[in-house]
């Protein structure tokens, strides 16, 4: 099953996540680095992001594509980064950008 990383990503579905390559390419997850903050939205003194997500590559948080500035995925377009993770709390989901799944 495919999702969008903006629809409702079951957590306790596992059969539901796709296998992914991509994740055994990453460092130890690094710290996100602007914690409960997207970084562009923040350097520009905007604050209107919905949902935000971690880099798993070098940590960026940025906003989600529900946020009118999409910055997590601009951020996967300029690096080529293939894995997020959601920053939200009580939610545990990561989402590969290159198989464009649930992983």
């Amino acid at each position: 099953m495919v999702r969008t990383p903006d629809e409702t990503c079951p957590t306790d579905e596992p059969e539901l996540r796709m296998p992914c390559p991509h994740l055994e390419q990453l460092p130890p997850e690094p710290a996100p680095r602007t914690p409960g903050r997207c970084e562009e939205c923040d350097e520009a003194g905007i604050h209107a992001w919905v949902h935000l997500r971690t880099c798993l590559s070098c940590g960026h948080v940025g906003c989600c594509d529900s946020s009118q500035f999409r910055h997590a995925t601009a951020h996967h377009r300029s690096t080529g980064h293939p894995v997020m993770r959601t920053a939200e709390p009580g939610e545990d989901w990561r989402w590969c950008y290159v198989d464009r799944a649930v992983v």
